[in-house]
């Protein structure tokens, strides 16, 4: 096991009762920056509900709204633009991973003259950022419990992690997660398991793995749920937790992660805006083919934990594969980039060729590998 130093800074609430959110905006300063999606809190009366709260409350709001899925850097500029224009003391993010993901450096880049981009190019960080609070109303990305966030730089064609702020505070409601179309709950839940897939199958085995595999056990187990009780409160809430607890980091302790699938599909995402969750399930299968030859046990307890199977250990791992493979297909997550529409092999070529190559990924892959991989996903 690696060293490690844990911290987390800050509060979940996990729980119904809003109040707690009126308790924690009464402590913010007057200037408050309500950050949103494409304005599906409008529709569902949550917008409502936190514009009472905050007119109740004397602050001055002042609307960023419109981030899109993938945020991009210029999204993130716009917003600071705003900070430092309505002098914001405080910002309520609203929505899911990229309304957070895009606070998150919104938050350090209104606080600096000096481009946050080219400053952590050069593995030079920032902590001093405006305060924010997170209120989930899209699960699947855990984005509310870490202060990791994913931006696509247009100019540049790359789609990567840049270091942000921690949230003061999450919400976790379920009710506020209720009205999500199924197929967004869906692809939102297969990220979730592949976060934890993704930092299982790294390097340095410890406790930390049988968590990720209770977290993908759980998972898949409501994902099945679900499928026939939509609606069910108690199968949300279940999800809800299993991804943030994926990313909240407890998953990582001690570990070199893999992520060498979301590598791809970040770059894939970078070419094509496409949706996160649909690239992984297309992309997981067929990488980790290639794969679990240089992991054989960790796939034989992939297989027997989440997968409940049985066998020699070489066909356990195989067959783990084809589970997954059938579970994909059994959830309708896409199966081939043509699902998603994407067919240029050019495109896949670029995103072999500019993705990052992750160090605690059991082989690794040449970009002519990776590059075949990705022709397969067609």
């Amino acid at each position: 096991m690696n060293n490690f130093t844990y911290r987390m800074p800050m509060t979940v609430y996990f729980n119904e009762d809003s109040n707690v959110i009126e308790e924690e905006l009464a402590k913010a300063g007057e200037n408050i920056l309500l950050a949103y999606g494409g304005g599906s809190i409008k529709k569902n009366g949550i917008y409502d509900e936190l514009m009472a709260m905050l007119t109740r409350l004397d602050k001055n709001v002042v609307e960023f709204s419109g981030i899109m899925p993938n945020p991009t850097y210029a999204k993130v500029q716009e917003g600071a633009k705003l900070c430092r224009q309505h002098k914001i003391d405080f910002i309520l993010a609203v929505g899911g991973g990229s309304v957070f993901d895009c606070v998150k450096i919104v938050s350090l880049q209104a606080k600096t003259d000096e481009d946050i981009w080219a400053m952590q190019e050069r593995k030079e960080y920032t902590t001093s950022g405006i305060p924010f609070g997170a209120i989930l109303t899209v699960s699947g990305t855990g984005s509310e419990m870490n202060n990791i966030a994913i931006i696509t730089n247009e100019d540049k064609h790359i789609k990567g992690p840049l270091m942000g702020s921690y949230a003061k505070f999450a919400l976790l409601n379920v009710n506020y997660t209720m009205s999500v179309p199924m197929p967004q709950v869906i692809s939102g839940a297969f990220d979730t398991f592949s976060h934890a897939m993704e930092t299982y199958f790294g390097k340095h085995k410890n406790v930390s793995d049988d968590i990720a595999l209770a977290i993908m056990k759980n998972t898949v187990t409501n994902m099945l749920k679900m499928k026939e009780d939509p609606m069910n409160k108690e199968i949300r809430s279940e999800l809800m937790w299993d991804s943030a607890m994926a990313e909240n980091g407890i998953l990582k302790i001690g570990k070199i992660t893999d992520f060498q699938i979301h590598q791809i599909e970040h770059q894939l995402g970078a070419y094509t805006n496409c949706n996160h969750g649909y690239g992984l399930a297309v992309i997981t299968p067929h990488f980790y083919e290639h794969l679990y030859l240089y992991n054989i046990s960790a796939f034989v307890k992939f297989g027997k934990v989440v997968w409940d199977l049985k066998g020699d250990d070489l066909e356990i791992a195989e067959k783990s594969i084809d589970c997954l493979a059938h579970f994909i297909k059994e959830m309708g997550l896409p199966t081939t980039f043509k699902d998603m529409h994407i067919t240029d092999k050019s495109i896949l070529r670029k995103v072999a060729d500019t993705c990052n190559i992750m160090p605690g990924c059991a082989k690794q892959f040449s970009r002519d590998e990776l590059y075949n991989i990705l022709l397969e996903c067609l």
